[in-house]
């Protein structure tokens, strides 16, 4: 696999020190890195922010993770190969960014949205050890990208906030459900709620997750 280095932009605490938490931003198939940046602003002075962009180049402004192939109106369709390719070229970019900041996997958030939120359960179920705490925004668990073990200890310290559209119209509110069923057969901690909006996140839902981060800093 080529390892690729991802563009990204950042909001930066005065003071980088012990009790400075890192939250990582993953955005959706066909955004950019300048989409979930705009909730950086609201969130904790003593949180570096990172909003990392994808590395396929879709067009007009726009990145993708992973391609995603739309045979017809019901089915979509990715390359595995490709979908795992893009979950070892975040974990890697993790490492980078805790290397450079020396900020810990205890003191590490990951925040994904969409395409970007099924990537963020493979790497922290994959890599419990780079980090912990997850906010999974409008996405759902692929099962393809599981473990073949999760009975390690190394899982029990994993943590998932996970909110979903109850209209969505892009991943079904019924994907979305199966992930605390799925976390729960491992006994693994997590939160549901969901917002009467569709593919987006409510201002409610943003200051939910807010909420939860300030808890856990």
């Amino acid at each position: 696999m080529k390892k690729q280095t991802l563009n990204y932009i950042k909001k930066k605490p005065i003071i980088i020190d012990s009790k400075t938490s890192l939250l990582i931003l993953l955005h959706g198939y066909g955004s950019n890195k300048e989409d979930l940046f705009s909730f950086a602003s609201e969130l904790p002075d003593n949180l570096l922010v990172i909003s990392a962009e994808a590395p396929i180049d879709m067009g007009y402004g726009g990145y993708a993770w992973y391609n995603i192939h739309f045979n017809n109106a019901q089915s979509k369709f990715s390359d595995p190969k490709e979908v795992r390719e893009a979950m070892e070229n975040i974990a890697n970019f993790i490492d980078e960014i805790q290397d450079k900041y020396h900020i810990l996997p205890e003191k590490t958030f990951l925040l994904g949205f969409s395409q970007g939120t099924i990537l963020s359960y493979a790497v922290a179920l994959n890599y419990p050890k780079k980090v912990q705490k997850v906010i999974a925004l409008s996405g759902y668990i692929n099962v393809d990208l599981l473990p073949h073990q999760m009975s390690d200890n190394s899982h029990s310290k994993l943590d998932f906030f996970i909110s979903h559209g109850s209209v969505d119209q892009v991943i079904p509110v019924e994907w979305a459900k199966k992930a605390p069923q799925i976390l729960n057969n491992y006994n693994i901690n997590n939160c549901y709620s969901e917002y009467p909006v569709g593919h987006g996140v409510s201002p409610q839902n943003f200051f939910a997750f807010k909420k939860w981060i300030e808890e856990r800093m």
